[in-house]
């Protein structure tokens, strides 16, 4: 609808793909602000779930970056959003998850970047502890950081991983070559539901860790394999078979990493280890979002095979440790949050529901709320 190259402001329609935009932008100089796993998401799906991506501790959630949208109440009504109108709607649909009406079209400011490419490092870790060794070095010098975690690793080994991170490219002499982007890759079929098992699972775990061969890699890399890594396979979530998977995903404290090494424990020793995993920290920046999941802690998340009521008692013990440990769970991955988690998530949703739209409503809504 208009996108301001000079001063990096772009408004679209919701149902735009961050896909979409990002072939529009990128050309001219800009990046998105925040961007999750995947770009194959909408504008109105990025700012009703109040995404968050590798740089949270460097510029936040992206509804901190949007500076108004239009909202369709189920009364007719219009209403243009924004930090100085209608600002009570505005911050609960920010990560209201779709329950305040419909957005038409939102405005976000862009990220300035000198180039498509990353410059980035990739670190191999030995264990919780060095993470957070890296982590508080990379915070400063790093807007993009992310790792993942072997979860079949018990002792001494517990929390080795890969830490990955970086920065857009700034040449200081400009690009002589550019580094080239993998095509997409189709999952044409549903493989076996026992692909996904601990055994393989842990081989693959073993072989990617040891496959880092020096402590340290650099390199440049075009921002897609960086960012998107799981966009390369498309359907890629048929690897789980037809019985599927359980994204699960927590924020905590870490001023004691003895709650954090119990959840990693009773993953290892559950056999329910996933290759799928994202551990990481957020910053301090605050969302504008009355549900805005993140917060300053450390966050895990897991893609868990179906394995039906096994599956489902282990996501039963580690909410217990996140609860005790004053944590919350992420809304936007969940497929089976009860009523007392969302509340103890989220104390102030009584404060939200007020702005819920009377006739709008969701298979989620009614299961947390009971209404």
């Amino acid at each position: 609808m208009a996108f301001d190259t000079e001063r990096g402001l772009l408004r679209c329609e919701a149902g735009v793909s961050l896909a979409e935009i990002l072939q529009l932008i990128t050309p001219h100089g800009w990046f998105l602000p925040v961007t999750p796993g995947t770009k194959f998401v909408s504008v109105g799906g990025a700012l009703g779930n109040d995404v968050h991506g590798k740089d949270h501790h460097a510029h936040g959630t992206f509804g901190t970056h949007v500076t108004q949208f239009e909202l369709l109440r189920s009364d007719g009504a219009r209403l243009v959003c924004s930090p100085a109108q209608n600002e009570a709607l505005y911050r609960a649909t920010i990560g209201g998850l779709g329950l305040t009406g419909v957005i038409l079209w939102a405005e976000f400011r862009l990220l300035r970047i000198p180039t498509p490419f990353i410059e980035m490092e990739s670190i191999r870790f030995a264990n919780m502890e060095e993470f957070f060794e890296i982590t508080a070095d990379s915070h400063a010098r790093f807007k993009y950081t992310v790792s993942w975690v072997d979860m079949f690793q018990m002792g001494e080994n517990l929390g080795r991983g890969r830490f990955t991170r970086g920065n857009f490219y700034d040449p200081p002499l400009g690009m002589t070559s550019e580094p080239s982007s993998l095509p997409a890759l189709p999952m044409p079929l549903d493989l076996p539901s026992l692909t996904i098992n601990p055994w393989t699972a842990r081989a693959f775990n073993t072989a990617y860790y040891k496959s880092h061969v020096t402590r340290v890699r650099r390199g440049v890399t075009h921002y897609n394999p960086f960012f998107y890594p799981l966009d390369a396979i498309t359907d890629w979530y048929r690897i789980y078979g037809r019985a599927g998977f359980l994204q699960y995903q927590f924020v905590m404290d870490y001023d004691d990493l003895e709650p954090i090494k119990e959840v990693f424990r009773r993953i290892a020793r559950s056999g329910e280890g996933t290759p799928l995993v994202v551990f990481k920290t957020f910053g301090d920046k605050p969302s504008p979002g009355m549900l805005s999941f993140p917060r300053p802690g450390v966050t895990l998340a897991l893609d868990f095979a179906n394995r039906g009521a096994r599956t489902l008692r282990l996501l039963d013990e580690l909410d217990q440790i996140v609860f005790e440990n004053g944590g919350r769970l992420y809304p936007a991955k969940d497929a089976r949050m009860s009523p007392e988690s969302f509340r103890r998530s989220y104390p102030n949703w009584q404060n939200f529901a007020q702005y819920v739209d009377p006739k709008f409503s969701s298979s989620f809504w009614r299961r947390v709320t009971d209404c």
